[in-house]
């Protein structure tokens, strides 16, 4: 009698898989850092006018500034909005910690907004909160996905706000055909390594149709200068070095490829999940085409599922387990209840979706979200 055993293959599924990018790309990137090099100019020079030109074409708007960092674009924003000490920031607590550090390096005070159904500012919320020391709306794009940016730009005409947008996670996405970052006064966008667009290392950007706003964020980035030695504002040391804006050049040729990708991975985890009835997976709003930064769902027994993916050679995260309103750093800030966020954290995780993963590996993660429920 002969007995037949059906093995499934052992396989690694990383969050994330830059030696695979690189490989891809290592031509274009050498090409890149070559011309650098050979141009011996490494900091504000021609490779970063050129991203910045491109990359405002590409969101849509008159102005880019390639700056540090995501932090710092916000930071720059606000300051270049003059906010600061005694002024209310609206935004949201479901953020990378980032976003409510820069609020608070100006001295401004977030104002947290609990979240909707897409993991975003709730917009029908917003209005209670305003009062005579709200300043600005500082919405999140969470996960690849737009705000209720219509209904958040209403109010801020409404009450005279400045609307600042955090793109850290949307790099593409649209809201009824238009790319966030080109709403609001001011956008603001991240390039760490692992969003949609990312460097090798920090870098951020900031997008405006403002004239004024565009030369004053010129300055603040630069120590506050309009010349050589001469300061006319107080500034930060915030400059896009060379060799990171050659090296999103290369990446922003292949962002909408990728984000095509990312979409394709999305919609198979769809397919395949929907009938899993202790998850449930991410919703889209309407009028929206996002880019899938992240895909979130929200689990039954959510430490266990992550422990068993990781144990079947699969890597998941949260985004994120403390709120920020949460966090230890900001016990200066009034604590306040977010119901609704409070409750979602205990749920969410967050499963691989970059766009180097293989369908096979897409379908390997799907199985074992399977196999897990079916074995309880």
């Amino acid at each position: 009698m002969m007995i037949l055993f059906f093995l499934k293959k052992e396989m690694k599924v990383a969050f994330n898989n830059f030696k695979k990018q690189n490989s891809l790309y290592k031509k274009e990137y050498n090409q890149a850092i070559k011309k650098v090099l050979a141009s011996g100019r490494y900091i504000l020079g021609d490779q970063v006018s050129d991203f910045e030109k491109d990359f405002a074409k590409y969101i849509g708007c008159n102005y880019c500034i390639g700056v540090a960092n995501g932090m710092e674009a916000i930071q720059i924003a606000l300051l270049s909005l003059n906010i600061g000490f005694g002024d209310e920031v609206l935004t949201t607590s479901h953020t990378a910690v980032a976003t409510i550090l820069a609020i608070n390096s100006v001295g401004a005070k977030p104002v947290f907004i609990d979240i909707d159904d897409y993991f975003n500012i709730d917009s029908s919320k917003i209005e209670k909160k305003i009062n005579k020391k709200t300043k600005a709306i500082l919405p999140v794009h969470l996960y690849g996905q737009s705000v209720d940016v219509y209904k958040i730009l209403k109010i801020c005409k409404k009450y005279n706000l400045y609307l600042i947008e955090d793109c850290a996670q949307a790099h593409g996405a649209t809201y009824e055909g238009k790319k966030v970052g080109s709403f609001g006064d001011i956008g603001c966008f991240s390039f760490y390594p692992t969003k949609n667009l990312g460097a090798f290392g920090d870098a951020g950007a900031i997008t405006t149709n403002n004239k004024k706003l565009w030369q004053k964020i010129l300055k603040l980035r630069n120590y506050g200068q309009s010349n050589r030695y001469e300061h006319e504002i107080v500034g930060l040391n915030s400059r896009m070095d060379e060799i990171q804006a050659s090296i999103l050049s290369v990446q922003l040729r292949h962002l909408d490829y990728n984000n095509k990708k990312r979409k394709k991975i999305a919609n198979l985890y769809y397919h395949k999940l929907k009938d899993v009835k202790e998850i449930s997976l991410p919703k889209v709003r309407d009028n929206c085409d996002p880019v899938f930064y992240l895909f979130v769902i929200e689990a039954t027994k959510r430490d266990k599922l992550k422990d068993y993916l990781s144990k079947k050679g699969v890597e998941t995260l949260i985004h994120y387990p403390i709120p920020s309103h949460k966090q230890k750093c900001f016990d200066n800030i009034k604590k306040v209840s977010l119901p609704i966020l409070e409750e979602k954290v205990k749920l969410i995780l967050s499963l691989p979706i970059h766009p180097f993963l293989e369908m096979k590996e897409v379908e390997f993660v799907c199985e074992n979200i399977i196999s897990f429920y079916h074995k309880l």
